[in-house]
């Protein structure tokens, strides 16, 4: 499948590997770029990617995957999973999130991320100041994803797998919009919260939770997470 050309906005914004070459040529064969998703939502789970890319190979239009509109990612995504060497998606599910708080539940989701990698990566490149990786052969690069094209890899990988899996669970809980705003903040996503109260894949400890005037209309049907992260993966 052809993708479709990039936006004037961002053709010049291309990730590089000038990180990656530098630690090749140091000896670490395998590198892996790390990116979460899903940290902001008030809905669904926290999702990490972790991605190993070829040193010979590359594939274009790549790019952060927050510069990329849903059409864009969605064309990527085949491409970007066929080019790695590996890559590994893990969750946090939003029951985890309120349990562990999501620091906590970061850096589960990350270390289910390198597990389901299948190889243990020499050197692990992860977005942002905070190492969630905590694995002791990190680097951790600021704007990472947008400048790293292993962890631009990465990203895109997170946000469709996420998002997919919430396009999915969305007929579960109508109302809600969670195949448009994914579990985000937005004003319909508020107001069904009013209306409904929380579904079982909220985040109920949030602090958006606590001053909603629920209406007392019966709330969407409640189903275990477990059935329903279960279908949406499948």
């Amino acid at each position: 499948m052809t993708s479709t050309r990039l936006r004037p906005s961002i053709r010049s914004k291309a990730p590089g590997l000038a990180v990656e070459r530098e630690l090749w040529a140091g000896g670490a064969d395998l590198i892996a770029g790390v990116d979460e998703v899903g940290r902001g939502s008030w809905a669904g789970p926290l999702t990490v990617a972790a991605a190993i890319v070829p040193h010979d190979r590359r594939v274009y239009k790549i790019r952060d995957s927050k510069m990329l509109n849903e059409r864009e990612r969605e064309d990527l995504f085949e491409r970007v999973a066929t080019w790695c060497t590996a890559w590994g998606i893990g969750h946090a599910s939003p029951e985890e999130c309120d349990r562990l708080g999501m620091s906590a539940a970061q850096r589960l989701a990350a270390s289910r991320a390198i597990d389901d990698l299948g190889v243990e990566p020499d050197r692990v490149l992860v977005d942002g100041r905070w190492d969630f990786v905590g694995s002791g052969n990190t680097k951790t690069i600021v704007r990472g994803d947008a400048t790293s094209l292993t962890i631009a890899a990465a990203s895109i990988l997170a946000k469709v797998t996420r998002d997919r899996m919430m396009r999915v669970m969305s007929p579960s809980f109508p109302g809600f919009d969670f195949d448009r705003n994914k579990g985000y903040p937005c004003p319909r996503h508020r107001a069904a919260l009013s209306a409904f109260g929380p579904t079982p894949i909220h985040r109920t400890s949030w602090a958006f939770m606590d001053d909603l005037p629920w209406s007392g209309v019966r709330r969407a049907p409640a189903r275990g997470q477990a059935q329903l992260f279960s279908e949406a993966v499948a």
